[in-house]
């Protein structure tokens, strides 16, 4: 099934669709303790990698469509995922996430995704609310999210299960009129 490729992209970096060879770039990063330390998933396989490529490239045919997982292009290589869910149409609330090879960290690009991210959220999608949640020990992640305005609204107790028991959540969330500002 065909579908309406999305791009973003700023004079840093290019978020666009994942293919089906991205599985390798993906590969790099998501198997690596440190990159999903913090996640319910991971270290990575090689099927892992290659079998969430190929749902993200199915999700991207669903209709409507809730999901948009974009690669993270900088200097020609495929670096990271950025993330965008629509999470509540009635209400035009959206989720954002992103992940990054620790090669390329402390350098912007997930501040540069993020801001990507919501922009494609608030501009195209027409969205009221778009949140982000991290791991309360991700001290570079809540950093990230302060830093391209995000509000904290607050802790979400034990709602993800992770490999060393149930984590907290922080939630950090931007409307609207606070973007446009």
């Amino acid at each position: 099934m065909e579908y309406i490729k999305v791009s973003l992209s700023n004079e840093r970096l290019s978020l666009r669709e994942f293919t089906k060879d991205d599985w390798k770039d993906v590969h790099r990063y998501a198997s690596k303790d440190i990159v999903c330390q913090y996640q319910p998933w991971g270290p990575n396989t090689e099927n892992d990698s290659k079998s969430f490529v190929n749902m993200v490239i199915k999700d991207a045919t669903e209709e409507p469509r809730t999901r948009f997982v974009f690669a993270i292009i900088y200097k020609e290589n495929m670096i990271g995922a950025g993330e965008f869910n629509i999470r509540d149409f009635t209400n035009r609330v959206g989720e954002i996430a992103y992940i990054v090879n620790p090669d390329y960290w402390r350098k912007g690009i997930a501040t540069d995704v993020a801001k990507l991210l919501i922009d494609f959220g608030f501009k195209e999608l027409k969205l009221h609310r778009i949140y982000a949640t991290c791991d309360p020990r991700n001290i570079g992640s809540s950093k990230i999210l302060e830093k391209i305005g995000m509000i904290k609204e607050g802790r979400i107790r034990e709602d993800l299960l992770v490999k060393d028991g149930w984590r907290d959540s922080l939630l950090y969330s931007v409307l609207e009129h606070e973007w446009k500002k």
